[in-house]
């Protein structure tokens, strides 16, 4: 779904298919049939925006074989979705029975991130729709915060030039731009605004800039506000903007409040969790270490766990969906739009305590879209029908 801001341009509604576990061509066109398709309807509307997650193989296929990408790009028209970014943070495996921090390798040290971030441009390139002014891929903040070296720092930046010489050249080549955006992630190299603003200040920022995960903003305890006025400052765009919402126990001491919070400690994703003091942020990597005693339990912790945005976790618990509402007002409630991709991002519907099926996740993925598009439209952006 496609919006128009006040200043005219366009703002883009999609949802992100990393919630469905394909990792081969045929996978990704199922997806189309059983989940895309139906959500589309169940909404009512002509267009639905897919912030569509190709795994490596997948990427690279489409890349190498125009043939493919025609089949692709045919399914997609067919079935009424417009594609205008890829995910391209999960490399490969993301639904394996365990994942936890294999999500951050390859990570921008290795040239294989390099190769498959470019792929991802060069398909997303073939697949923009008429109409849209440009591409966004989103991918991991560099890497996992450790190890680090001025050897791996090096590597790192050589191979971010390189990707901006490279989407400059699929512009040229295709007239069509694409722009990169790092997610800054707990636990990361680029934690936060104030890391990205500092890490990404030589990149080149009209190719490359920010990927802002609601979700992660709030774990953090980052200020929407603040947030978005620093990397302005530091000339980062916000190229795309993941609507998404985290866990809060407001009061971890509640014995009631963290048995429910336990239900939500599965063995897929990490969960960094966050503890919020005066003056301070403390940490750990995931949420098992929180509960067995870890953090001191004094203030509220947010925990990294994409959940639902419309609905509310079981009491004691609460979702940072005011959060979310603030970060969407900061981006598109002004004068000038500060992102123009908005990507529903709950991939963690498979792992939650009451998983959906099939028809219950175009249920529940339908029912965030809704939301997502009142949440927009409450701030004055008008629907663009096609």
């Amino acid at each position: 779904m496609r919006f128009r801001h006040r200043d005219g341009s366009a703002v883009h509604l999609a949802y992100c298919t990393n919630v469905h576990p394909a990792e081969s061509l045929d996978g990704v066109l199922a997806q189309l049939a059983d989940y895309a398709e139906p959500i589309r309807r169940r909404l009512g509307w002509d267009r639905l925006g897919l912030g569509l997650w190709l795994a490596r193989p997948v990427a690279a296929r489409l890349a190498a074989a125009p043939g493919s990408l025609a089949v692709l790009r045919r399914q997609l028209d067919r079935r009424g979705l417009e594609v205008v970014t890829l995910n391209a943070f999960p490399y490969a495996g993301f639904h394996a029975p365990s994942v936890k921090k294999a999500v951050y390798r390859p990570d921008w040290t290795e040239p294989d991130r390099l190769h498959y971030t470019l792929d991802c441009a060069r398909v997303l390139a073939a697949l923009l729709p008429e109409g849209a002014d440009r591409g966004s891929v989103s991918t991991l903040p560099l890497a996992w915060r450790e190890p680090w070296s001025s050897a791996r720092a090096d590597r790192a930046r050589r191979h971010l030039d390189s990707m901006a010489q490279r989407l400059a050249a699929v512009e040229t080549r295709t007239g069509r731009a694409v722009r990169v955006g790092f997610e800054p992630e707990p636990g990361c190299l680029i934690e936060n605004t104030t890391q990205a603003a500092t890490l990404l200040s030589t990149v080149d920022r009209d190719r490359l800039g920010v990927c802002l995960d609601a979700c992660h903003l709030a774990v953090g305890f980052e200020d929407p506000t603040a947030a978005c006025a620093r990397l302005h400052a530091a000339g980062l765009p916000i190229v795309k903007t993941q609507a998404s919402c985290a866990l809060q126990l407001d009061n971890p001491r509640d014995r009631l409040a963290r048995a429910a919070l336990e239900r939500f400690d599965e063995r897929r994703f990490l969960h960094q969790t966050r503890e919020r003091h005066t003056d301070t942020v403390l940490g750990t990597d995931d949420l098992p270490e929180a509960l067995a005693g870890a953090l001191p339990g004094d203030g509220p912790w947010r925990v990294h766990f994409h959940v639902p945005l419309h609905t509310d976790p079981p009491p004691g618990l609460r979702a940072t969906r005011p959060e979310l509402l603030k970060t969407l007002g900061v981006l598109l409630g002004g004068d000038a739009a500060l992102t123009d991709h908005i990507e529903v991002e709950t991939y963690s519907w498979p792992v939650l305590p009451e998983a959906p099926g099939c028809a219950g996740l175009v249920e529940g993925v339908a029912a965030e879209l809704a939301w997502t598009r009142d949440a927009i439209t409450a701030l004055g952006l008008k629907e663009v029908l096609s």
